[in-house]
């Protein structure tokens, strides 16, 4: 009998059902959703104009390849670069995060001729061959994963950076804010140090929006931050809501041609129907600044109970490292309090809940956190 390959470490709870920030499982227990599947759920589960939005799809056509004309992917082009601020960049769309990286170093490539790749510690940016090389994680880089053309710098070190980058780097690789590697937020100087080497040397730069992209911060993309412009973001997780999509915007300096990027799914009917909904849903219910506002009040509430190490992040995007493991903290906030929440690392509770959570759902996790933070400090 055959048997899933068994790569996940999972817990022993089945979600059935979901809406908005909560979650059932197969027993009726509810959960308040503070982690998102992976910060992919953006909106809401279940949001009712989602929902309809892909009901209605499917019931129409829910695919073609790219070879016929696809109305939809034009909606989701303009309305993102209208919400993101870069009504200018082109969409190329494709089905997850590590595809979207693939994309972006391969058109880095393509344009200036060059091998050479510049990642940073504690970099997350996909499994893919590509991605995978620029990962700072031995342990998930197979043989077979060519990555001699990688240099990793330290995360946030402008002189080295300053350095490192060089007449012979194709491309400049970073996540504006660390997810998988512990929610560390690059610098105003260091993301000015790079747009300014990549304009010196040729090479381009990349911000990997994937986790910390699609209003999670309180910006659309968390580099807006630092007023710099990158010539390539690459995007997914929040972009569908659950919803296989990915997909990165270029700037007006690269020249399309047929055949230079494909995908045989990206871009599909269903797909862009689910980025379409995710777009008009912040719009309309604000939920980027949402994002800020009760990213500000989780961050005081946290900072008030304290007995933390360190407090890191942006918006809805937060790392909580602790002077101890955090798996019994996590495991009493799941299995006693009823809240999922993830972690970055041994020590760091990982906080990506919906865009639209509300102070009510702030205060219960507050709550549970103060609880469990007193019993841990005894």
């Amino acid at each position: 009998m055959s048997h899933l390959f068994d790569v996940y470490p999972i817990y022993d709870i089945e979600p059935v059902k979901a809406e908005g920030s909560y979650l059932w499982d197969q027993h009726g227990t509810k959960y308040l959703d503070l982690y998102g599947g992976h910060a992919v759920i953006s909106v809401g589960h279940c949001h009712p104009y989602y929902v309809d939005k892909l009901t209605k799809q499917l019931n129409a056509i829910s695919f073609y390849s790219n070879s016929v004309k696809i109305s939809i992917q034009e909606e989701l082009a303009v309305k993102l670069g209208e919400l993101s601020g870069y009504p200018d960049y082109k969409l190329f769309l494709c089905n997850s995060g590590a595809e979207a990286n693939e994309n972006a170093l391969k058109l880095a490539s393509f344009h200036n001729g060059r091998t050479k790749v510049i990642s940073f510690t504690k970099s997350f940016h996909g499994r893919t061959a590509g991605a995978v090389a620029a990962t700072d994680n031995p342990s998930i880089v197979a043989p077979v994963n060519y990555k001699e053309h990688v240099t990793f710098l330290p995360f946030n070190d402008a002189v080295a950076a300053e350095e490192g980058i060089t007449d012979e780097v194709c491309a400049v690789i970073v996540e504006g804010i660390q997810g998988v590697g512990g929610i560390n937020v690059c610098t105003d100087e260091f993301l000015q140090t790079l747009r300014r080497k990549c304009d010196e040397t040729g090479a381009i730069l990349i911000l990997d929006s994937v986790q910390c992209g699609y209003g999670r911060t309180g910006k659309f993309f968390s580099h807006q931050f630092s007023g710099i412009t990158p010539d390539i973001m690459s995007m997914a997780k929040g972009m569908g809501n659950g919803f296989p999509i990915g997909g990165i915007l270029i700037s007006p300096k690269f020249k399309a041609s047929y055949g230079l990027l494909g995908t045989t799914f990206g871009g599909n009917h269903l797909a862009c129907a689910a980025g379409v909904a995710v777009l008009d849903i912040m719009k309309e219910e604000n939920l980027i600044a949402n994002a800020a506002e009760i990213g500000d009040y989780l961050f005081e509430g946290i900072k008030a109970i304290g007995g933390y190490k360190e407090l890191r992040g942006r918006g809805l995007m937060i790392g909580i490292e602790y002077d101890f493991p955090v798996k019994d903290l996590r495991n009493k906030l799941l299995f006693e309090h009823k809240m999922f929440t993830g972690v970055a690392g041994a020590n760091t509770i990982r906080l990506l809940p919906s865009l639209a959570l509300g102070k009510t759902e702030a205060d219960l996790f507050l709550e549970a956190l103060k609880k469990e933070v007193s019993v841990a400090a005894v």
